[in-house]
């Protein structure tokens, strides 16, 4: 039955492999239990009950890509999507948490609409392959950097923005010397490297202290808890606000469907392309289920009460690990439900454990630079902008975005627009354009 529904063989892998890859990328993206339901409850939303809508969110949506789309992505409430829903929508505008959540929903009727017309697969194929090998490329320098910022090596700095992390401390250190267990296990071809270096790790952690009289790796009170109930955000979404304030709204649902459809396509692209899916011609097959999958994400998150659930590029991890097929989201989506009465061991797991997984799969996702002819300044000034502006803008589709509108800007001056760019190109170059200029466009709608 596993073969019939994920076709194991044609993909050249093994339940055995793809459970390692589940567990991989699962440890990779635990982390969302604990700090979307912090994020969103600065919105007044109740915490408790955003822990179990994270983990059936997370649950129910990697189960719809594993189903539909059989591909190795998982999917949670998407990171920087749900800063944007509690602090700029929430507080910053005044709007109600189940006001904000009615915008979540529209905003998935869209992008269902848009993957259903095909637009968004329209989208992917009009990325030039320079730019999408300087997206997975991007997407591998992004998810370093979250791993070195999480594992205290890179800390913030007044002068410098950005500054090396106090290598005295305990706990980085250990986050350091797990960043160099990793690559030997990896180097070594070690089975299942990434998911032994977390563990061994996680076991160092008991006896490294954290700095504030305990240690980096805490035994829990208890391993089991009842999960808490889902009522006071199931269905709980409102649409009221937007037909008293159209013109406030528009900008906000604008800003939530870009963000939520680029920082997808850059996930997808970045995957999908380590994983060896994509053909020769930068294509993936049976796209369009994966597109709807997402897109019926995006809706369900809003009827479960959190913002918007979007494909996570920590997936990379599981395929680093060996996952190609939609067993992998499946392992995953049932160590999630799991996690609502293990909560407490889930959370044992330090983040300096998971760190130098993250930077192992971020250099591994930059080999992909080694495809573009950086020879060829039209093309090296995209693709560099694109990797760059991903870490330091800490957006996906902010990079995506910089990088098509100088490649657009570059090939029509440089007389080659015929050449590298389709109409449609030069139509997304346009959007970013819009979407960089929005927050004139909200102040205007503000005053």
């Amino acid at each position: 039955m596993i073969e019939r529904f994920f076709h194991l063989r044609e993909h050249g892998t093994t339940p055995g492999r793809e459970v390692i890859a589940g567990c991989t990328t699962f440890a990779a993206m635990a982390y969302i239990l604990v700090v979307n339901p912090t994020i969103l409850a600065d919105a007044g939303m109740p915490r408790e009950a955003l822990v179990t809508a994270t983990a059936l969110g997370a649950a129910l949506a990697t189960l719809l890509m594993a189903f539909l789309a059989n591909l190795p992505l998982a999917l949670a409430p998407g990171m920087g999507i749900n800063a944007f829903f509690a602090y700029a929508v929430c507080i910053g505008m005044g709007i109600p948490w189940q006001s904000a959540l009615g915008f979540v929903f529209i905003n998935g009727l869209i992008f269902l609409a848009l993957s259903l017309g095909g637009i968004r697969r329209r989208i992917i194929h009009a990325i030039p392959a320079s730019l999408k090998a300087a997206i997975a490329a991007g997407i591998g320098l992004f998810i370093a950097f979250i791993g070195l910022k999480n594992g205290g090596l890179v800390v913030d700095h007044p002068a410098t923005f950005v500054a090396l992390g106090d290598l005295t401390r305990p706990s980085v250190a250990l986050c350091f010397a797990g960043i160099l267990l990793t690559c030997v296990l990896v180097a070594r071809k070690t089975p299942a490297a990434i998911l032994v270096a977390v563990a061994v790790i996680s076991a160092a952690g008991f006896f490294v202290p954290d700095g504030n009289g305990g240690r980096v790796t805490a035994l829990p009170g208890s391993p089991v808890s009842l999960p808490a109930s889902l009522e006071p955000l199931f269905l709980q979404l409102d649409f009221g606000y937007l037909l008293r304030e159209p013109l406030k709204s528009l900008p906000v649902i604008l800003t939530l469907l870009l963000v939520d459809m680029f920082d997808n396509i850059g996930t997808l692209i970045g995957v999908t392309k380590r994983a060896g899916l994509m053909n020769d011609q930068g294509e993936l097959p049976g796209i369009q289920r994966a597109l709807t999958a997402d897109s019926l994400a995006a809706i369900l998150s809003s009827l479960l009460g959190t913002s918007t659930v979007v494909s996570y590029i920590e997936s990379a991890t599981g395929v680093q690990a060996g996952g190609r097929t939609g067993l992998t989201g499946v392992v995953v989506a049932g160590l999630f439900l799991l996690s609502l009465f293990l909560t407490p061991v889930i959370l044992a797991i330090p983040g300096v454990a998971v760190a130098p997984a993250l930077v192992v799969v971020g250099i591994l996702m930059f080999e992909s630079v080694a495809e573009i002819d950086l020879s060829r300044f039209e093309i090296a000034a995209p693709a560099v902008l694109t990797i760059a502006a991903m870490p330091m803008t800490f957006s996906i589709s902010t990079g995506m975005g910089i990088g098509l509108i100088a490649a657009v800007v570059i090939a029509l001056a440089s007389g080659r627009g015929k050449e590298n760019l389709t109409p449609f190109t030069i139509g997304l170059a346009v959007v970013f354009v819009l979407h960089f200029l929005e927050p004139l466009l909200m102040r205007a709608a503000g005053s």
